[in-house]
């Protein structure tokens, strides 16, 4: 059994799901799997250590988020734009609150994106989100607030979806 075959198993586990939250932070899918392919071959180098001590999925989602916004960071000193860039989608095959949806998380910040990406479609906890973002439980409660509130903004055409979001769990 070699070092790696854990690995394996996890990627073939784990891949699909890693992709959609690749496909929400990026917005397109071709970049998505590129920030894919980047964080697993990072998770390849070290999973030794990922396997014996951690989980490597929260490390995996956690790795996305990062490499995600260091793209930004690296893309917005070459690229200056005064809008975002369309997101590339079949409007045919897609539905009209996907993407109004998909335009709408595109304009909010990197860590709004990746709050609402964590909380709502990955469905992990307050807590969960905190150590996956490596910030606080508060800060993901107004991150979550504040990306809302944006969202609201943004696409009020999906009002309706976005009164599905239990308020108790948002601070006003």
């Amino acid at each position: 059994m070699d070092k790696y075959e854990g690995f394996r198993e996890f990627v073939s586990a784990r891949q699909q799901a890693l992709m959609r939250t690749a496909y929400l932070l990026a917005g397109d899918a071709h970049r998505a799997e590129d920030l894919l392919q980047t964080v697993l071959t990072r998770i390849a180098r070290h999973w030794p250590k990922l396997a014996k001590d951690g989980n490597p999925e929260a490390y995996a989602r956690r790795a996305l988020v990062n490499e995600h916004v260091s793209w930004l960071r690296r893309r917005r000193t070459d690229i200056l734009t005064s809008s975002p860039p369309e997101p590339a989608y079949d409007p045919e095959s897609a539905g009209l609150h996907r993407m109004v949806l998909q335009q709408a998380l595109v304009r909010l910040t990197p860590r709004q994106r990746a709050v609402l990406v964590l909380r709502f479609y990955e469905d992990l906890s307050v807590e969960e989100t905190a150590e996956a973002l490596g910030c606080s439980p508060g800060t993901v409660k107004s991150q979550t607030h504040y990306a809302l509130g944006r969202l609201r903004v943004l696409a009020p055409e999906l009002a309706d979806l976005l009164s599905e979001i239990d308020p108790v769990e948002v601070p006003r």
